[in-house]
């Protein structure tokens, strides 16, 4: 006989139900289990915003499981002690801090405006391969300048191995087993490491650090003085494809919303049209008076969540919404359900950019928006991200119409596993000026 304060299990349900249906069990357990409930033994899903954001708050007692995509490469002079990523990563972050991204927004812009522009009129074009492209030369640039055209091509690469990597397989093996894919991810990840650091060796021996992310981990640390080298190259292959990988997911959801809702996209359209004609000369400022777009942004980012589904473990027995989580168990923490709960969000499964401007719901109230996480472990990039995000919103709403292709099939396909995304999507653009122009 179970404890009698464990959390309710879901009727018929297990691992072969929710491997069938993911977000159609994750939505039947929080409303039939509520706010906690067991998908197996020892495995819970945290479905609502009050036992998410605990989850994610609770470091300690709710590590991150220790997984990284681009684990240290094995070197003769070893990798980084733990104390030198900890200043890696406080050294990148003050490159990608609010304020600092802030400074940069006219960097950002000319990207998201090409996008925009060069949309083939009158064809169904598929989205996603274009528009992770597009990021992903925003985001290789944010983070290395004028270094960005060398390294971009080891970027794509990184991001071709971490997909090879996350294919479904019917077999799990152990981290230390060098299958295919992970010495194909190391071979990429050599590759990117071998391309930096002769610009890391040029940059510290000219002086001339640069003002971008690579720039920030190049400068000395009062505290700590010089990242070594190592500790450089190894921090950043996981950003790199962060910086984009991500955002691409966002980003359809956001183009199929903007297709889907004619009159929001209208509305982010005339919103626009008071940006810059010289995407160079936008500024935070301009970015700032986009409230609309910035709430569309929410909004899609709040029913799709790109990382609908995070993964924490217990280190210890302990309490989570009045249930006992023992030590050693999974918690899954569900920002798809808990953006739908209904004590947090009136008619939460309507699309209504305007709660984000009209209502009581607010991105900083716990609980309420968590598509970058929250916590200890919260999405470094969230500011790139939303900048990127709202600026490529604005941009092709101002000079496209977006429209589903007709046709008796749907325009994508959603998939679950490695976050939530739209497989295939494929979107039809009609000018709002008479301007016809393509993509390259």
């Amino acid at each position: 006989m179970g404890r009698m304060n464990e959390p309710p299990r879901l009727p018929e349900g297990g691992f072969a139900s929710w491997s069938r249906d993911r977000l159609a069990m994750a939505c039947r357990g929080a409303d039939e289990c509520g706010d906690v409930w067991q998908l197996e033994p020892g495995v819970y899903v945290a479905a609502t915003a009050g036992p998410c954001e605990e989850v994610l708050r609770r470091a300690q007692d709710f590590p991150k499981a220790p997984s990284p995509l681009f684990p240290p490469l094995k070197r003769s002079s070893g990798a980084p002690t733990p104390e030198e990523r900890v200043h890696a990563h406080a050294a990148r972050m003050r490159g990608l801090r609010p304020q600092t991204v802030a400074a940069r927004i006219g960097e950002i812009a000319p990207g998201t405006a090409r996008f925009a522009d060069q949309w083939p009129l009158g064809e169904d074009v598929e989205v996603l391969p274009v528009v992770r492209h597009t990021l992903a030369e925003i985001g290789v640039r944010y983070l290395f300048s004028e270094d960005a055209p060398t390294l971009l091509p080891y970027a794509s690469q990184l991001f071709l191995a971490r997909e090879v990597l996350v294919r479904p397989s019917r077999w799990v093996w152990p981290r230390w087993i060098p299958t295919p894919a992970r010495r194909f991810r190391t071979r990429q990840q050599v590759a990117f490491t071998d391309a930096l650091r002769p610009i890391v060796r040029r940059r510290r021996s000219s002086g001339r650090l640069g003002d971008d992310v690579l720039g920030q981990m190049l400068r000395p640390s009062p505290r700590h003085g010089l990242l070594p080298e190592e500790a450089v190259l190894d921090t950043l292959p996981g950003i790199t494809v962060a910086t984009f990988e991500t955002p691409s997911r966002a980003a359809g959801w956001i183009l199929l919303g903007l297709a889907r809702h004619p009159q929001a996209a209208g509305r982010v359209a005339a919103e626009a049209a008071l940006l810059p004609a010289d995407p160079a000369a936008t500024t935070s400022t301009h970015l700032d008076r986009l409230q609309y777009t910035q709430a569309l942004v929410r909004e899609v980012l709040r029913l799709h969540p790109p990382s609908w589904l995070l993964t924490r473990r217990t280190t210890r027995q302990t309490q989570l919404a009045g249930y006992t989580i023992d030590a050693g168990s999974t918690v899954l923490v569900c920002p798809y359900t808990a953006h739908r709960d209904a004590r947090e969000h009136s008619e939460p499964d309507q699309f209504q950019p305007e709660r984000w401007l009209d209502g009581p719901g607010s991105p900083a109230k716990p609980g309420v928006f968590l598509s970058f996480g929250t916590g200890p472990h919260g999405c470094e990039g969230e500011a790139l991200a939303m900048a990127m995000l709202t600026l490529l919103t604005a941009q092709t709403a101002r000079r496209c119409h977006l429209s589903e292709p007709p046709g008796p099939g749907p325009s994508h396909q959603v998939t679950t596993l490695e976050g939530l995304a739209t497989v295939g999507l494929r979107l039809r653009a009609t000018s709002r000026s008479r301007e016809q122009s393509r993509f390259p």
